[in-house]
């Protein structure tokens, strides 16, 4: 099962380089929390939820953050150091499930109609000679993901075009099938979905949904990447906390209403997390159960919303509770299956009696998660001898131009670099995480260790996004070499190794 065209991986993937990753800010305070209570209260034992995290953690699935809601409280909240409770998460597509929100919230103003022809909306990008199924294409269509483009046709959109013809390529596109019988994945209609938002009402997606969804949820106002065309992604680019995500994930349970407020109509969220498509035929498959509108229906029969390596919401309407993940994991489908494996059997219908000692067990657990930091146990290496030591790298695809490693008698170690002009510094985490640190590309957390004599190797995680890249320098005579590989990615993950001679 494809679930990431060529296109999203040429438009969304992040180009990793050494110690460089932009990542939006997010304005506003992070809002009103959800309520907590114990495990026992809402029918989960501690115990239980002890061996999901447990395994969670064993299982090395690259979780950054997991909250476990039930009967609209959380019970369970935890966050792999270096990652925080605090920090903005890049859903990728995710972020599909909001857009679809607003389509909603448009028709219920009246404004839109879900059976509207798309080409109604864009009459001056149209094709001259638009085919018979491009004009009877239909913003239901967009939804459902079946909009009779063929896959190899899909996959050379780029809504991303730095001329701003994202629009215009979806158009022009040829519609071979007709709309509404073929399921493809395409997040190019997810974001002439977000344009159509857009058209209709001259906010992006992100601002028509501040009123409306983000500002009642108690969501500070979040982050989305526009296109060069000035539209929201629609398909990708929003960045939300953990507990924001469960927020939306509450709302859907309890069908749009909040704190006594309908925020969306109860129709269309039925609607949207409904089974609105074949997807495939595989009864074992979480992505062969069905596809609603920017919704993947799950093999138990309940649904969520998620985004690539590992970003989840998922909405259990017959447990009433609800899971939030992040991620950054090559293992999306493992993670779902030990949810079902560990978690479904814990969702009791009754309170069970309170358990003081598992509890603190649980708590004790979600305070110590982390990423495994680097290690080793080389008990001789080139510390001394490379400490300070300035090498000056080849041209390369980070534009790094110096580089050189400390390491001080005590602390942290650092490594100083120079790139495009402007010198950073980093310290690393020793056999440990250090916190995120703010560099001129972006909020990174390191950790660094000796793994031989001559190679010492740094993680670097991009805080706020999926990704950590480890990074292996080996230090031979007066040459460097530093070899590189990210833990997940769109395309490759070893990346291009960069030499340097010291001066």
């Amino acid at each position: 099962m494809i679930l990431f065209t060529r296109m999203e991986c040429r438009v969304l993937a992040m180009a990793i380089a050494l110690f460089a990753a932009a990542v939006p800010a997010v304005g506003g305070s992070a809002g009103t929390a959800l309520p907590r209570a114990t495990a026992e209260s809402q029918g989960i034992s501690s115990t239980g939820l002890q061996a999901l995290y447990a395994e969670a953690d064993a299982g090395r699935f690259g979780i950054h953050g997991l909250m476990v809601l039930r009967h609209g409280k959380v019970v369970a909240e935890g966050w792999w150091a270096p990652y925080t409770a605090d920090d903005p998460h890049e859903l990728y597509s995710l972020s599909k499930s909001f857009t679809s929100t607003a389509i909603g919230l448009l028709q219920a103003e009246g404004r839109i109609n879900i059976h509207d022809k798309l080409l109604g909306y864009f009459p001056d990008q149209a094709p001259p000679d638009a085919a018979d199924n491009l004009k009877n294409m239909r913003l239901r269509d967009l939804l459902m993901m079946s909009t009779g483009q063929q896959p190899e046709e899909v996959d050379r959109i780029n809504i991303g075009a730095a001329d701003g013809s994202g629009t215009r390529q979806f158009l022009a596109a040829p519609v071979k099938q007709r709309p509404g019988t073929l399921f493809y994945y395409n997040t190019p209609a997810s974001y002439m979905l977000s344009a159509t938002v857009q058209k209709v009402t001259g906010q992006t997606v992100r601002d028509y949904l501040v009123p409306r969804l983000f500002e009642p949820l108690g969501i500070a106002t979040p982050a989305w990447d526009l296109s060069p065309e000035g539209y929201n992604l629609g398909g990708s680019g929003l960045h939300l906390r953990t507990e924001d995500v469960a927020k939306f994930g509450q709302l859907l349970l309890q069908r749009g209403e909040w704190n006594g407020r309908r925020l969306l109509p109860a129709e269309w969220v039925d609607q949207a997390t409904a089974r609105q498509t074949s997807n495939g035929s595989n009864p074992d498959s979480d992505w062969e159960q069905g596809y609603g509108f920017q919704f993947w229906r799950c093999t138990p029969g309940f649904y969520r919303g998620d985004g690539a390596f590992g970003q989840f919401v998922i909405v259990m309407p017959q447990y009433d509770a609800v899971v939030a993940i992040n991620s950054g994991s090559r293992d999306m489908g493992g993670i779902m299956k030990m949810l079902w494996a560990r978690l479904l059997p814990e969702l009791r219908a009754a309170p069970l009696p309170e358990d003081r000692e598992a509890q603190g067990a649980l708590q004790s657990r979600l305070a110590h998660l982390q990423l495994p930091p680097t290690s080793g146990a080389v008990k001789k290496s080139l510390a001394a001898a490379i400490s300070g030591r300035v090498y000056r790298l080849e041209p390369n695809d980070a534009k790094i131009e110096t580089i050189s490693l400390q390491f001080p008698k005590s602390g942290y170690a650092a490594v100083k670099f120079r790139q495009s002009g402007n010198d950073e510094t980093l310290a690393v985490g020793r056999d440990a995480w250090s916190a995120c640190q703010q560099t001129n590309g972006g909020r990174l957390a390191t950790s660094g260790a000796w793994t031989a004599a001559e190679t010492y190797a740094i993680q670097t995680a991009v805080c706020g996004t999926p990704y950590v890249v480890t990074y292996r320098f080996k230090f031979a005579g007066d040459t460097l070499m530093i070899e590189r590989d990210a833990n997940v990615s769109f395309s490759r993950d070893k990346l291009a190794a960069w030499r340097g001679t010291s001066r």
